[in-house]
């Protein structure tokens, strides 16, 4: 047999090895635990055939604890890129049979290297996290390879998408790079993340508490925030990747990819005309309308869990992908509190980063009152909305169904924040404030001394209402583009995105800004 038989057939034999990571034994034992191998979340992520892996060879350098004689190929991360729906992607999956998923320099670097190709070329990053933390027998090396990836991450930030999938352990360091991407699915039941684990939280400060409590999926995905997604299965959060990126551009000098659609631009939805209460206090399901207006009635919601007073996702309009911006009657009355607030706020900044025109429903009668919300910033929390709706330049469209008063009517992508088109529906009362609390303001003294003011605020209600609790007011001064037929809403959406498909419109040079964080 020649020299060149031998030396294909030695690397035949090492692609093998490599592809085992930690061999046999392990990947059984992750199949025990329900969960897929870093190999198989590749495979089914991406295209059939179309991975190519990079640094299969590629070892740990650690001497230390007697790391030199345990040495597995590809150091326990798989890298790589390939297609999605024939789009290209670069991607990376942590290997919990190696190490622990624990990383090392040489994983680092691995991590890195697709990174900084991903953005060279202007291509999707996707990260899948398995891993017990940073390799401790290699000490501030590891750190260090942590560091070297978050600052990929904030250089790539609104230059191409970053999404992050949580399928096991995520601790320490580790939980700041999904942080810093633009989406982070998790796994219930098997996934977690966490800054300090149970162990150090029962020393310091005497709470018990088990992982799932301290930073499962549905912690991060109700409270936190930190998780846009949880889903049932592995199999779940692939298919959903698949899904998200449908509507992504591949980077920020591109626009999303058109779908076809068969679904009439012109289609009446007659529901739409009565689906506002005759009652103002009376709250409606505003996922209604959402399905109502968009092509086939498709929406992919984003923090679905999180501050529900407020809805965000993806949809598209006659093929067009749109973010999606709309208070939620159901949930507070609509009202926008701190949560409602950066959750919509960083919505609308990733749209506006990669070129995805927002489309807002509002029905939102005010900031959510009281001392917990001021206690934790309201202020800053609401300057975050109006500032993201302020220096987005993508196309805005804005559609007021009912309520649209004081302080959150400026806030929900209104005219004076450069909003391009801004519809409402005749049942839109965009005020200062809601008749009864303008009355009480106006009229408080004169109520004291009538003899009926019941009555007197009944009658007085009733003018405010005709004077300035509707859209013609608004209208009068061209706030308001234009009132329209609910029903009509879908057409007349689908009409002012396509004359804004050209626009054009540029912030003042500057370093970066400074928002309210």
């Amino acid at each position: 047999m020649s020299n060149q038989v031998e030396s294909v057939k030695a690397l035949i034999q090492l692609r093998e090895k490599a592809r085992l990571g930690g061999g046999q034994k392990r990947i059984d034992a992750q199949h025990q635990k329900g969960k897929y191998t870093a190999r198989e979340r590749i495979a089914m992520l991406l295209d059939g055939g179309s991975f190519e892996e990079f640094d299969m060879f590629v070892t740990h350098r650690c001497t230390n604890f007697g790391m030199e004689k345990d040495v597995v190929l590809g150091d326990g991360v798989v890298t790589g890129y390939g297609t999605i729906e024939g789009r290209l992607v670069y991607v990376f999956a942590q290997d919990f049979t190696v190490f622990g998923g624990s990383l090392s320099e040489s994983f680092a670097m691995k991590i890195c290297k697709i990174m900084d190709q991903a953005v060279k070329v202007g291509a999707p990053v996707i990260g899948i996290n398995d891993s017990g933390g940073a390799r401790i027998q290699e000490g501030v090396n590891a750190l260090a390879g942590y560091a070297e990836i978050f600052q990929r991450n904030i250089l790539a930030s609104g230059v191409i998408p970053q999404i992050s999938a949580i399928f096991g352990p995520c601790a320490g360091g580790a939980v700041y790079s999904p942080a810093l991407t633009d989406f982070n699915i998790m796994t219930k039941g098997t996934s977690y993340m966490f800054l300090t684990g149970p162990k150090v939280v029962k020393t310091v400060t005497g709470e018990d508490v088990t992982q799932e409590q301290l930073g499962g999926a549905s912690v991060h995905a109700t409270k936190s925030g930190v998780a846009h997604f949880a889903v049932d299965s592995e199999e779940d959060g692939l298919q959903l990747i698949r899904r998200l990126l449908s509507y992504l551009p591949q980077n920020n000098l591109e626009e999303a990819p058109i779908a076809p659609c068969e679904d009439p631009i012109d289609r009446l939805e007659d529901a739409l005309n009565d689906i506002i209460p005759d009652s103002p206090n009376k709250p409606y399901d505003m996922y209604e309308v959402i399905g109502g207006v968009v092509d086939n009635g498709e929406f992919l919601e984003v923090h679905k869990d999180f501050a529900a007073n407020i809805i965000v996702g993806f949809a598209r309009f006659n093929g067009t992908a749109v973010g999606i911006v709309a208070n939620q009657p159901k949930v507070l009355a609509g009202c926008l509190d701190n949560n409602a607030s950066r959750k919509a706020a960083r919505f609308v900044r990733f749209c506006d980063a990669f070129n995805i025109p927002l489309v807002t429903l509002v029905d939102v009668p005010g900031f959510l009152p009281g001392t917990q919300q001021e206690y934790g910033g309201i202020i800053l929390h609401g300057a975050k909305l109006l500032y993201a709706y302020g220096e987005a330049t993508v196309p805005k469209v804005t559609v007021t169904l009912r309520k649209s008063y004081g302080g959150a009517y400026c806030v929900m992508s209104s005219k004076h924040l450069r909003g391009d088109i801004n519809y409402a529906w005749p049942t839109a009362e965009i005020a200062v404030m809601g008749p009864s609390g303008a009355i009480e303001v106006l009229y408080g003294k004169e109520m004291a001394t009538v003899p009926d003011p019941v009555k007197f605020a009944e009658e007085k209600e009733k003018d405010y209402r005709q004077a300035f609790a509707n859209p013609y007011n608004a209208a009068r001064y061209g706030y308001i583009d234009d009132v329209i037929e609910p029903r009509n809403t879908r057409f007349r959406v689908i009409r002012a995105l396509q004359q804004l498909s050209t626009k054009k419109l540029a912030n003042p040079p500057k370093k970066h800004d400074n928002l309210p964080l």
